[in-house]
């Protein structure tokens, strides 16, 4: 994710989705939903990564499921669109630029990953360490959160006058309501057709019962850990404030439907919480 501090290391909230999915891809059988193992490369963990109290495979294994959908939904979505730019926002560990360059060279896809200097300049030398480089369609926009960091996106190429999808996933709840707001704002005045996916992370009372304990627990370490939550939406609050953004249309994408689409048939218990849930908005 990485919205705080700019030391030059790995957000650890960043590395442990990463490692989720490729604990989707070593630890559920197939068909896998994504199959995502750069990240896991990216972060090089030591061997006992998968020891990690966080890793457990039964009790996470709803979170992961939640983690490769919202990927995979988001993009589905730029492929399907076949947008010139894709801008990620807190882009931590994404890796979509290494996995599917194809969609660059096919299109003309300009991917714009905006998170803060520290963690980017790490993961910056971890793609050139790694022989991934950073090609020229790839733009790592280095930026502080709570300044002009659409300023920075503009400076490195990104034309609010052009068709893009702007992916948000696991950023929202670590911003306040204003800061929230503002990004809608910018988002909702691009150009025609653009699409903005974000997550919000749900209340812990909306959540399954048996998820509460894990959503609790996650909260609890994300403030021991100085980045507390500090927004939490149900969904008719959420789409009201895509709508008064100046989006002209939103919609709540429910963990159901990322269940049907992904996981029709599968009888592990790997389907998506309902604790972070996406929603879609077009300008």
């Amino acid at each position: 994710m990485g919205v705080t501090g700019d030391v030059a290391e790995a957000d650890h909230t960043a590395v442990r989705v990463a490692l989720w999915r490729a604990l989707h891809v070593r630890a559920d059988p197939p068909p896998h939903v994504l199959e995502d193992e750069i990240g896991l490369r990216l972060a090089d963990p030591d061997d006992g990564w998968r020891d990690r109290p966080d890793m457990d495979v039964a009790a996470t294994r709803r979170t992961r499921a939640s983690i490769v959908a919202r990927t995979r939904y988001v993009e589905d979505l730029v492929v399907e669109r076949g947008v010139e730019q894709y801008v990620v926002l807190g882009a931590g560990l994404d890796t979509f630029a290494q996995r599917r360059p194809e969609v660059a060279a096919a299109g003309g896809l300009r991917v714009f990953e905006v998170d803060r200097p520290g963690p980017q300049a790490w993961k910056r030398r971890r793609l050139l360490d790694l022989g991934f480089g950073v090609p020229q369609w790839l733009r790592l926009v280095p930026v502080d959160f709570e300044g002009d960091w659409w300023g920075r996106l503009a400076e490195a190429g990104f034309d609010p006058g052009r068709p893009t999808v702007v992916a948000s996933t696991g950023v929202t709840m670590y911003l306040t309501r204003e800061a929230v707001t503002a990004m809608f704002r910018l988002v909702a005045g691009l150009a025609p057709g653009s699409m903005f996916v974000t997550t919000f992370l749900r209340p812990p009372a909306d959540v399954e019962p048996e998820q509460r304990p894990q959503l609790e627990a996650a909260v609890a370490g994300a403030r021991a850990a100085g980045t507390p939550f500090l927004s939490f939406f149900r969904p008719a609050e959420i789409l009201a404030l895509a709508r008064e953004s100046g989006f002209r249309e939103a919609r709540h994408v429910p963990a159901e439907e990322l269940d049907r689409r992904y996981f029709t048939g599968r009888t592990d218990g790997v389907r998506p919480s309902r604790g972070e849930e996406l929603m879609v908005a077009t300008t």
